[in-house]
């Protein structure tokens, strides 16, 4: 497998550029400019903050390029439409706002984060029954990228837990298409797993269906078939990407309900985020489903970089 980290950290293409040490750390966007990240702040009376009454997204950038940013802005315009958000700034607006505060970082690779919250509270009662009496408001950052794994542990393959104490928030109660900030089920997954000695978890519907994982799509590959949940997840954009790759190599693709033990009787699994692309499962609740990462998990995760680098999807960051 290509070793990503290793490679963004000592190819010259990835080289971060000249930038104001201001900027160290990254870059952020709080009331329509860009400060470097150590200056962001949010109102504590924010309704994103008090209630996790927010939407947000992550767009990545390798080698100077954004990767599907229209997607990615698309789908956040989705977020902001079911959650009745609407967002300050216009989606031209919004782009510039993502680029500007890459190129003051100088980041060639860069996680890409921005929301819209619901904003303070309008002082009288009656109107918070009404979403257009509240000034939502937009902020974001970009940092150096983030591997939720590294080189190792994809090489080797995530042991996943599927979580036997938590289930996802129903779809019916949170729209899980919509990427929203209510994710304590997921996080509580994570501090389980952990406890159970594994690397990373997955969360059922309650009824042994699988949902996702925090911050991924999950996929099994079982006979050659790769299959993805078609419910109770968000519309990722790996994800997409991972269906779209899987078809190029000429792979049978799925997306429906897919089973918890039909996870545990894989082939081989993978996960996809935004943060680390495609991420081999070898091991679920500790027993082994293949020998580190599996070959079709290999090829999709050497293919997905490839491609990327290639400048497939991609939008030039403007760094002047």
């Amino acid at each position: 497998m290509i070793q990503v980290e290793q490679l963004l950290a000592e190819a010259p293409e990835h080289a971060r550029l000249d930038h104001d040490p201001a900027f160290a750390a990254g870059a952020g966007w709080v009331d329509g400019a860009v400060v470097p990240l150590s200056e962001t702040r949010i109102p504590i009376t924010d309704l994103g903050f008090m209630r996790a009454d927010a939407v947000y997204d992550v767009v990545s950038v390798s080698r100077g390029q954004f990767f599907r940013l229209d997607d990615h802005q698309d789908r956040f315009a989705r977020s902001c439409e079911r959650m009745r958000l609407v967002n300050p700034l216009n989606r031209e607006d919004e782009a510039q706002a993502l680029n500007d505060m890459v190129a003051a970082a100088g980041l060639q690779d860069a996680y890409v984060w921005w929301c819209v919250t619901r904003g303070a509270n309008p002082a009288s009662p009656i109107d918070r029954l009404n979403p257009s009496r509240f000034a939502n408001r937009f902020y974001g950052f970009a940092v150096p990228y983030i591997f939720i794994k590294g080189d190792a542990e994809r090489t080797a393959g995530i042991d996943l837990w599927i979580s036997q104490d938590y289930i996802r928030i129903p779809r019916n109660a949170v729209d899980p298409r919509a990427k929203n900030f209510c994710s304590l089920d997921l996080a509580m997954s994570l501090f389980e797993a952990g406890r159970a000695g594994s690397t990373w978890s997955v969360l059922t519907d309650g009824n042994g269906v699988l949902t996702e994982s925090p911050g991924c799509n999950v996929f099994i590959v079982k006979d050659g078939v790769v299959a993805t949940p078609d419910l109770g997840c968000l519309e990722g954009i790996t994800r997409q990407t991972a269906l779209e790759l899987s078809a190029e190599l000429q792979l049978k693709v799925e997306e429906r309900t897919v089973a918890a033990r039909e996870l545990e009787e894989a082939d081989e699994a993978f996960l996809t985020s935004s943060a680390g692309g495609i991420m081999p499962v070898s091991r679920v609740n500790g027993q082994a489903l293949c020998d580190g990462a599996g070959p079709v998990s290999r090829r999709l995760h050497d293919l997905y970089w490839q491609r990327r680098w290639d400048g497939w999807h991609g939008t030039p960051v403007s760094y002047s």
